[in-house]
């Protein structure tokens, strides 16, 4: 079975592609075809369309605002948005981020998380049964 040949060029080293292609030449996609490369839940996120507000978003980083921020969290990452500096809102403030090539097609939720780390510190002098035999200094 004879191969095709390819008109793109290789790959080169450490260069991000998404399903194949290059950021460039998902940039020159429509969002309809952008979306043909997606999971199905943000595809068809996609084909029912944005609500006003969310196309308010989108044109405001389009036009290239610094720093946009917003609440929708469930908007996702085009390629048009690569290297956009943008700040979601997590409960309580907004948190901001750069966008990576590696983050298309992801939401905006997934880089600003609502709820922070939890490290438990060792247990206090009484807060055990065995503490109460440890020789305080």
């Amino acid at each position: 079975m004879a191969r095709k040949s390819s008109s793109r060029l290789p790959k080169r080293k450490g260069e991000y592609t998404f399903r194949g292609k290059t950021v460039e030449e998902l940039q020159k996609l429509s969002m309809d075809e952008f979306a043909e490369l997606l999971p199905s839940k943000e595809r068809r996120t996609i084909r029912r369309g944005f609500t006003d507000g969310r196309k308010d978003v989108i044109q405001q980083i389009r036009d290239g605002k610094d720093n946009v921020r917003t609440h929708y969290r469930d908007l996702i990452i085009f390629p048009e948005m690569v290297g956009k500096n943008l700040e979601v809102y997590n409960g309580k403030t907004f948190v901001a981020f750069e966008v990576q090539p590696e983050m298309l097609g992801h939401r905006f939720g997934e880089f600003s998380p609502t709820r922070a780390k939890c490290s438990h510190g060792s247990a206090g002098v009484g807060a055990t049964r065995s503490s109460k035999f440890v020789p305080l200094k």
